[in-house]
């Protein structure tokens, strides 16, 4: 049976950021580029953490492209081929390290990821599937973190109600 919430809810007219005082002399000696250290696989990413989606029509070989001199992040969509990753980290080498290879959770999809790592050099695995709170999607993700240890996994669409 559904659950009716009484909490109270807040949207963007809600809130109100105040500023605080500031050692900046300017607006552009801002920068947003962060180190981060991932604890599972160990790794650093140096980048905005700004993330586009794994969705077929933002999750692209050429928002990549374009991300990549702001050094921003693209989780790129599982319906690329091999062929086709092989041949972009060919061209485009520079791009690799802010991208991340997306895969659903079938035996037809872990084959794919794993042709894919064994021929480009990626980093990060973005998992993705529509009920990641289920038991299978909770093995898939401990199957492929044996697998690869030494990558980032992202793993989405894991809340539920008890979050």
């Amino acid at each position: 049976m559904p659950r009716i919430e009484f909490e109270v809810k807040l949207g963007y007219e809600d809130v109100l950021f105040r500023p605080k005082r500031s050692t900046l002399a300017s607006r552009s000696d801002v920068t947003l580029e962060r180190e981060i250290r991932f604890r599972n696989s160990g790794l650093k990413y140096r980048g905005v953490p700004v993330m586009a989606s794994n969705m077929d029509t933002t999750g692209t070989f050429s928002i990549a492209r374009a991300f990549t001199p702001h050094q921003l992040f693209v989780c790129i969509h599982k319906h690329y081929t091999v062929q086709q990753w092989v041949e972009f980290a060919e061209n485009h080498p520079e791009s690799v390290e802010h991208v991340a290879v997306s895969s659903g959770s079938s035996a037809k999809d872990l084959q794919k990821l794993k042709d894919i790592l064994s021929q480009v050099p990626v980093n990060f695995i973005c998992l993705d599937v529509a009920n990641g709170y289920s038991e299978h999607f909770v093995e898939f993700v401990k199957r492929v973190r044996e697998s690869y240890p030494g990558k980032t996994i992202i793993a989405g669409n894991v809340v539920t109600g008890r979050c």
